[in-house]
């Protein structure tokens, strides 16, 4: 049996690891898209390093794109085969997936206009809404800490990781020549305590573990301080400086927590009247998605449904339904709030808002999740002083903020709770994935003094025999 890995490998995006067996069986973990790393993101987008039509199973983790938006790509190279996931990511790649090959269609079209005048060949989508919709019918939709047989001699468990709605960590087990090995792969690991979903849930004892490492060598602020220090950029840049708080957002996830704290503001009265916009049409079909799996809210919500029918609406919320409404923003000078998509300001509306309002100094960028290093948040982030936004360089005037209580992702105490349930010394190997490669070793060295021997941040398209 072996492992290769072909994405977010030594990089946070594009997960992806294929697992053959000596039957000549193939699975894969997640089918994950290669997201904000400049120009060579295309590139890597457009070959997978693996036979597509090879691949028997696929096990999807969670619907974040950067796991599930290669999928329809996958089926035109030749895949027919399953793809299991739990119910509510099943409803949320639908949703993404639509949304994804709108943006690969736009983004494309940007692409070849620039290949065109410099003489280029033209590039070709990855996929378009033809090719979602016929991987629509391959889910199979599969519930938590139950453990269903794939085939014969092929067990897979899905069990709960708090990341986002649906997200799970995958658990295979595989008899070759009368042995049994499981390998567990991590998806990627929300935070305990979260103030929306469950926790991560413990998982049996591994022989192989694949673990992600987004914020292997960080440790988050406290999330309980949240809406304070939320309230804090609203204070000092909207009724302060009377500016615009720009957020970019991650459609599933981020942007419901933000709704969650904005409703508890709102019902303190601290909003003051201030208008808050959601400018993504993907946001309100996720945040939709999101309340109609209420069986993956902790119990803090579950009891808050008991007197708040929707913790994530108040009063100064509007979604923007259409392009224009979008626009109108622009030439409003009130006041306000606008939470947009993506979360690395790379795609979407957002980067018109940054676009627009990045050289006010009332206004204010408020970053609050990962964003890769050389994608328009994570520049913002990293204090550059112009950037390039649709070929125009802007210098930087607004403040930009971080706010780092909000990831998804858990830190490197959370990341080694998940693994507590874990007798170290039984794991015959783990391999780190889904990270910048600098924060990969510093984690590969707490997973060492956590007693795990053999550890490895294996390299794009790597492979490794498993004993």
């Amino acid at each position: 049996m072996k492992i290769s890995f072909h994405g977010a490998a030594r990089t946070v995006t594009g997960s992806k690891h294929l697992i053959s067996l000596n039957s000549g069986k193939k699975i894969l973990l997640d089918c994950g898209m290669f997201q904000g790393l400049g120009k060579d993101t295309f590139l890597l987008n457009s070959n997978f390093g693996f036979d597509a039509a090879a691949v028997n199973y696929l096990l999807l983790s969670h619907a974040h794109i950067d796991h599930s938006g290669l999928i329809p790509k996958l089926l035109k190279e030749g895949f027919s085969g399953k793809i299991f996931c739990t119910p509510a990511t099943k409803d949320l790649a639908a949703v993404l997936l639509m949304d994804s090959a709108e943006i690969e269609r736009d983004d494309v079209r940007f692409i070849n206009k620039k290949r065109m005048k410099s003489g280029l060949e033209p590039y070709d989508v990855l996929y378009g809404v033809e090719d979602v919709k016929k991987t629509l019918p391959l889910f199979e939709m599969v519930n938590y800490d139950n453990w269903f047989a794939v085939e014969e001699g092929i067990d897979v468990l899905y069990t709960d990781t708090g990341h986002i709605t649906g997200a799970a960590a995958v658990h295979v087990r595989i008899t070759e020549n009368g042995l049994t090995k499981q390998i567990s792969f991590s998806g990627d690991v929300g935070r305990y305590n979260d103030v929306i979903l469950r926790s991560p849930a413990v998982f049996p004892q591994a022989d192989y573990i694949i673990i992600e490492s987004t914020y292997g060598n960080s440790l988050h602020h406290g999330a309980a301080n949240t809406p304070e220090e939320l309230f804090k950029w609203i204070s000092k840049t909207c009724i302060h400086k009377k500016g615009k708080l720009i957020i970019p957002a991650f459609s599933v996830g981020r942007t419901q927590e933000l709704l969650y704290f904005l409703n508890a503001l709102s019902l303190a009265g601290k909003l003051k009247g201030i208008p808050v916009f959601v400018d993504s049409p993907l946001s309100y079909e996720a945040t939709a998605v999101v309340k109609h799996h209420p069986e993956n809210f902790n119990s803090a919500i579950q009891k808050l449904l008991q007197t708040d029918d929707d913790p994530f609406a108040f009063a100064e919320l509007k979604f923007i339904e259409n392009a224009d409404e979008s626009k109108k923003l622009n030439d409003d000078h009130r006041a306000m709030i606008i939470i947009a998509a993506s979360g690395m300001a790379d795609a979407g509306r957002i980067k018109h808002h940054i676009k627009n309002n990045v050289e006010k100094s009332q206004n204010t960028i408020l970053i609050v999740g990962y964003c890769e290093p050389n994608s328009l948040g994570g520049l913002l982030m990293n204090g550059v002083k112009r950037v390039k936004i649709f070929g125009e360089e802007f210098n930087v005037n607004a403040d930009v903020g971080v706010m780092r209580s909000m990831s998804a992702h858990g830190d490197y105490n959370d990341l080694l709770h998940f693994l507590n349930c874990q007798q170290a010394s039984a794991v015959k190997k783990v391999f780190i994935v889904h990270g910048e490669f600098n924060v990969q070793q510093d984690f590969q060295k707490k997973l060492n003094d956590a007693g795990f021997a053999d550890v490895s941040i294996p390299a794009l398209h790597s492979e490794v025999k498993l004993d």
